[in-house]
């Protein structure tokens, strides 16, 4: 499954880019509440990114027999990084509190998308 490498490569390019742009043009903007929450964002971006490139390396060589359960965790891993992150991007930028409350749905994707790894690992 190229595409996870493909999309965690992009999503860690994508994650190092914002977390630059928000140390060096955007921290005197956001001040001590919203640049914390950026910044939230752009490490748990990266952290799934890293987890997708996991995700298409396993899905491609060890867990050959567990690829939909691979697939499902990938794309929860993709859904958690837009709402997650994304939440706290657009909640940080617009300082508006309430896009805060889609964020722990990217958390539960989360959750579940490593669960399903965890998954694959025991069935494959």
């Amino acid at each position: 499954m190229k595409i996870f490498i493909a999309l965690g490569s992009l999503l860690a390019f994508l994650s190092v880019s914002f977390g630059a742009f928000g140390a060096h043009v955007l921290k005197p903007h956001l001040g001590e509440h919203y640049f914390p929450i950026f910044q939230t964002g752009v490490q748990y971006q990266m952290f799934h990114s890293l987890g997708l490139i996991l995700i298409g390396i396993l899905a491609a060589s060890v867990f050959r027999g567990s690829a939909g359960l691979l697939q499902w965790a990938g794309w929860l891993l993709v859904l958690g990084t837009v709402l997650f992150s994304g939440s706290l991007y657009a909640l940080s930028l617009s300082r508006v509190d309430a896009i805060g409350i889609i964020t722990p749905f990217g958390g539960v994707a989360f959750l579940i998308g490593w669960a399903l790894l965890f998954l694959a690992a025991i069935v494959g």
